[in-house]
């Protein structure tokens, strides 16, 4: 790491006795341009873009500890209402949104910089290597890792032409008066740019897909359709540059769907099937299955639930129907315990408001001791709803939204009737809560002349999940070519080959070679011994000194005798 520091400086004075006064030197400052290339050079650093990149994972580790407004804001209510002191240190901290926080934007655009001025001055200094000729032949071979020396018979000419051809395809060579120099490995750094160029891809198709995608989810009941319009969401997200508009309009409808579980309640398979219409009236089945989207309009459509969406009519007590249509019950348990809430509205004056609220079993078994009934498999082979009555003003008529799957029941009364003496449940005065058991098919008459409640039929109901990603293409892409870069940074070798030829004074070639690698090499030795096999046929030297010693690790050494331009490229980062 180098700083820019201005250098000490001296003011010498000349006093008026004519002697030059002291030296004053001056305290070590580093200028605000100084500070700024310092703040630069550790910024875009290799050690700090690690460090950033670790940092990110664990920022955004909350984002899997804590539930996020954008998928699940059911979730975020229920946390508040858990945890009521420390769910709002959370939210001003932005637990509750950690991808959209500032922090965690501030981390992420760190990193994005730090990448940047990581790999470009790599990305010069890397084609002007791969435009330059491979260093000269160093003057000395004996302090290389690996080195052999040997007399072959041909004729150095031949020679020359022969080691050219075993380099040629693997290395780069160039022939110079000192012989030949060759250098291969260009495509381990080349790797090494082609990963670090995917990271940032990775990112910017990251931000961008936060910017131009959106993600809502429906709940869509057997025999009925969805349209891909804002109005269908139950929740819609869309991304900052996100134009609502351009929704591409098709739709399609739940055939039918069918679910399958092993006698000990475990989940064996799901499949929702419909049939997708697209803008051009063309139509087609389609099967969603967990893990296995619909593709429909650019968008994936995920089975993320299921459950079941009773069928309920219910007329008041002047025989109008005031509310007829299924109801989804959300499953509780593994058993499909199902919880939910039924409004009904007064269409006849006179008439009070009905709040309905329970549970749905889908295979229901009634307790030994006769305290209540619970479900027992999430089939519904022994299908049953109960439910209490509430009565009084819903709140409909405010204006103001409401949660289809809670009862605000301060404006209403609980529904009592007479019991007998010890029944369960039972209140002062000899009265309990009125609950319903209801099968399909049935129906109850409600008490105080209220109406009759019927259970029509038991269609199911999908929840599911439907993104667009614009940048999921590029995202795959960048994933596929980190790696291949980061393979190729790892296992290509990087190696530097050099061969001296001289003629011998008993005929024939004195061939010298030395060969170094970037790091531990267990395959330079035998490169180097491939490289002179085919220098020619080795000739017998009759007592002159042969030499061949190889060796496979590599000397930090051999850099000080090598001419200028000779030692390995220092790797990236």
């Amino acid at each position: 790491m180098s700083t820019d520091v201005t250098n000490l400086s001296s003011k010498a004075g000349q006093g008026q006795d004519g002697h030059q006064d002291a030296v004053q030197p001056e305290g070590a400052r580093l200028s605000l341009g100084g500070w700024l290339r310092w703040v630069w050079r550790q910024l875009t650093s290799m050690r700090v873009a690690l460090l950033l990149l670790l940092l990110l994972a664990v920022a955004a580790l909350p984002g899997s500890l804590f539930p996020q407004e954008p998928q699940d804001p059911t979730a975020v209510d229920d946390y508040f209402t858990n945890n009521p002191r420390l769910a709002p240190w959370l939210e001003r901290l932005g637990f509750f949104d950690v991808y959209s926080s500032p922090w965690f934007a501030a981390v992420y655009l760190l990193l994005f910089t730090s990448l940047i001025g990581c790999i470009l001055p790599r990305i010069r200094v890397h084609w002007r290597a791969l435009r330059a000729q491979p260093p000269r032949v160093p003057r000395r071979f004996d302090r290389f890792p690996a080195r052999e020396e040997r007399v072959v018979t041909e004729p150095r000419a031949v020679v020359q032409d022969t080691v050219m051809a075993a380099l040629k395809g693997r290395y780069r060579a160039v022939v110079s008066g000192d012989g030949i120099s060759a250098e291969r490995g260009y495509l381990r750094e080349s790797g090494n740019i082609v990963f670090h160029l995917s990271l940032i891809g990775i990112l910017v198709s990251l931000a961008a897909g936060q910017l131009y995608s959106y993600r809502g989810q429906a709940v869509v009941i057997e025999g009925e359709s969805f349209a891909n319009s804002v109005v269908d969401y139950d929740s819609f997200d869309p991304g900052t540059f996100f134009d609502a508009s351009s929704l591409e309009p098709f739709t399609f409808t739940l055939e039918s769907f069918e679910s399958e579980f092993t006698v000990d309640t475990q989940a064996r398979d799901f499949a929702a099937k419909v049939r997708v219409t697209e803008p051009d009236g063309t139509s087609r089945p389609e099967v969603i299955k967990v893990n296995e989207p619909m593709h429909a309009g650019g968008a994936n459509v995920y089975l993320m639930g299921n459950g079941f969406a009773p069928k309920i009519t219910v007329r008041d007590g002047a025989g109008q129907v005031a509310f007829s249509g299924p109801v989804p019950f959300l499953p509780q348990d593994a058993v499909y315990t199902s919880k939910g809430v039924i409004k009904v509205p007064d269409v006849t004056g006179g008439q009070e408001q009905l709040g309905l609220t329970g549970a749905f079993l889908p295979t229901a078994a009634m307790a030994p001791d006769g305290s209540g009934a619970y479900s027992v498999h999430p089939q519904p082979t022994a299908p049953l709803m109960v439910l209490t009555l509430w009565a009084g003003d819903l709140g409909l008529d405010d204006g103001i939204p409401q949660n289809v799957y809670v009862l605000d029941t301060d404006d209403m009364r609980q529904v009592y009737e007479e019991a007998e003496d010890g029944s369960p449940g039972s209140a002062d005065g000899g009265q309990r809560p009125v609950t319903l058991f209801l099968t399909p098919g049935q129906s109850i008459e409600l008490p105080e002349g209220l109406g009759t409640v019927t259970f029509e039929a038991l269609p199911r109901f999908v929840a599911l999940d439907l993104r667009y990603d614009p940048t999921l293409p590029f995202l795959l892409v960048s994933s596929i070519a980190a790696l291949v870069g980061l393979f190729a940074s790892l296992f290509v070798p990087r190696r530097r080959l050099w061969v001296r030829l001289a003629d011998s004074r008993g005929g024939g070639t004195a061939v010298s070679a030395a060969a170094l690698a970037r790091g531990d090499d267990p395959g330079l030795a035998r490169d180097l011994a491939r490289v002179l096999s085919a220098a020619g046929t080795v000739r017998d030297t009759s007592g002159e000194p042969r030499r061949r010693d190889p060796v496979a690790q590599p000397s930090q050494e051999i850099a000080n005798d090598m001419p200028a331009g000779t030692s390995p490229a220092r790797e990236g980062q």
